[in-house]
């Protein structure tokens, strides 16, 4: 989360000099060379891929394509700590997703909690009002995109190897920006712009590789709540570089969401304890 942040920070700092599709184009050239080299260096391209397993990986590759663009596209406009506050739902929303998708249970508790969760976002984004955003709603749309993202990691087999996962995602994201670049331009980029450039593709690589291996071979209820601390990053970040403080209403509805999320969580760990216990018993 504090990789992802960082990054975060680098393309929004980038971004006010560098057009948006040229800054994802360079981003994505160190990320997949990193990426690229760590998959050699483990071995990942002796793997041979089941065709079913390459669908998913092209499914995941293509929803972190629409996730990222919607995200930076709203991160351009919307301080770093608010377009956080609103990606907080996330867990509330792969919860929900995937008691649809894959027929996970979901008590009267959790669903409460979820319905909470999504009452704090409205307070966030406060539609219909004079602090009404309408960028929030594209961070909403990145936060679909990236429940399709995760959901569809869940199906890969073990062996997989997760170099393999986060580089076809990293090459996706990549063509992306460059075949944007042919629309929106290229312009020179000074050295100061190169360094937060190369930041950006150096934390990246720490965020996917991260994220992957904790939700494919990690404790879910027990990694899952280190997306929250999230906020705490944009908070700070936001205020040291941007000068940017969120508002009482969205550190409320942040706030509410982070509380039911938690919740969330932890009844879900409690139920998974409680299953493996009676199978033991």
């Amino acid at each position: 989360m504090a990789a992802f942040t960082i990054n975060d920070t680098f393309m929004k700092d980038v971004t006010r000099t560098l057009p948006l599709y040229q800054a994802i184009a360079l981003r994505g050239v160190i990320s997949v060379a990193g990426l690229g080299l760590l998959a050699w260096a483990t071995g990942a391209f002796r793997y041979r891929l089941p065709r079913k397993d390459g669908w998913l990986i092209l499914l995941r590759s293509l929803a972190d394509v629409v996730s990222t663009l919607l995200f930076l596209t709203a991160l351009l406009h919307m301080p770093l700590a608010n377009l956080s506050a609103i990606l907080q739902v996330l867990p509330l929303a792969v919860t929900l997703a995937a008691a649809l998708v894959y027929g996970d249970k979901i008590g009267w508790r959790r669903m409460t909690a979820i319905l909470v969760g999504f009452a704090g976002v409205m307070m966030i984004i406060r539609p219909g009002t004079e602090g009404f955003d309408r960028y929030a709603l594209l961070g909403l749309a990145s936060v679909a995109f990236v429940v399709v993202r995760d959901l569809s990691v869940r199906p890969l087999q073990g062996q997989v190897p997760s170099a393999l996962v986060a580089l076809g995602a990293a090459v996706a994201v990549a063509v992306m920006g460059w075949i944007g670049t042919a629309a929106e331009g290229w312009q020179p980029m000074t050295g100061p712009d190169g360094g937060k450039v190369l930041g950006a593709g150096l934390f990246l690589i720490v965020g996917y590789l991260s994220s992957v291996t904790a939700m494919r071979h990690g404790d879910i209820g027990l990694v899952a709540p280190f997306r929250y601390t999230s906020l705490l990053w944009a908070i700070v970040l936001g205020y040291a570089i941007f000068g940017n403080l969120p508002d009482g209403w969205t550190l409320l509805g942040a706030t509410i969401v982070v509380g039911a999320g938690i919740f969330t969580l932890m009844r879900e760990r409690a139920l998974r304890r409680r299953t493996v216990s009676a199978r033991k018993s």
